[in-house]
């Protein structure tokens, strides 16, 4: 996952993926990936500066068609 970032010499990623359902709202998997995600990267020395789900503006109980763990403060 962070071969490209270490090759480039990267300092930070955002990661980012869809849920086919539409609703945007994170999976205990997605909060729990996430975490270790960001343990790798800070290991790695480089930032997991967010991880957006991207949805459905109508499946979205927020109307935003998105989440960010990053506005939300988990990350």
């Amino acid at each position: 996952m962070f071969r490209g970032a270490i090759l480039s010499g990267a300092t930070g990623v955002c990661l980012s993926h869809n849920h086919p359902s539409g609703d945007p709202a994170p999976s205990t998997a997605d909060i729990r990936v996430t975490h270790g995600l960001k343990e790798a990267a800070r290991i790695l020395d480089i930032d997991l500066v967010d991880h957006v789900i991207v949805g459905d503006v109508n499946a979205d109980p927020l109307k935003v068609g998105y989440f960010s763990f990053h506005q939300q403060g988990l990350l």
